[in-house]
């Protein structure tokens, strides 16, 4: 209840209403599936494996190939790997690139030129060469990524598993 009013304060009412609608109508589709709650919740754990892991840009793709490859729940595959939104991009993968530097004890500079670059940029040798002489932030990035996303899998599966069986 606290939960829902501060949410009705923040969006107005009938977008409230959409929204929670979108939401409760998903919810029971996802629980309603003709799969055990067990399969339910670790399509979705993976799914937020695939969401946190370091390879930005493929989640979606990897997901779908994923829940194909192994018969899992394409919708909780994809609930999982949607819990990982543009809004928390840069504050994970930069904690994430952090947390890695820190298990390698390492300072690691990036020049902040490599920052200033158009769209068009990217593809152009020059800039993959710039990216490339930076390497060494890369391992932090990879490393950190890839346990915490190991860490949210691991939450995410007793966690939904709770709700599914609790429904």
């Amino acid at each position: 209840p606290r939960l829902s009013c501060f949410c009705v304060s923040v969006v107005r009412g009938s977008e409230w209403q959409a929204m929670s609608k979108v939401f409760i109508v998903t919810f029971k589709k996802l629980l309603k599936l003709d799969d055990s709650p067990h399969r339910i919740a670790l399509a979705y754990s993976i799914g937020v494996l695939l969401a946190f892991s370091p390879l930005l840009g493929l989640h979606t793709i990897m997901g779908l190939a994923v829940a194909f490859r192994f018969g899992l729940s394409r919708l909780a595959v994809m609930a999982g790997v949607f819990t990982n939104s543009p809004w928390t991009l840069v504050p994970y993968y930069t904690f994430a690139t952090w947390l890695g530097s820190l298990l390698f004890s390492r300072r690691q500079y990036i020049d902040p030129a490599i920052f200033h670059t158009r769209l068009e940029d990217v593809w152009t040798t020059q800039f993959w060469k710039a990216l490339a002489g930076h390497w060494q932030v890369l391992i932090p990035f990879f490393t950190g990524s890839t346990l915490l996303a190991l860490l949210f899998a691991l939450v995410a599966y007793p966690v939904s598993l709770a709700c599914i069986n609790a429904f």
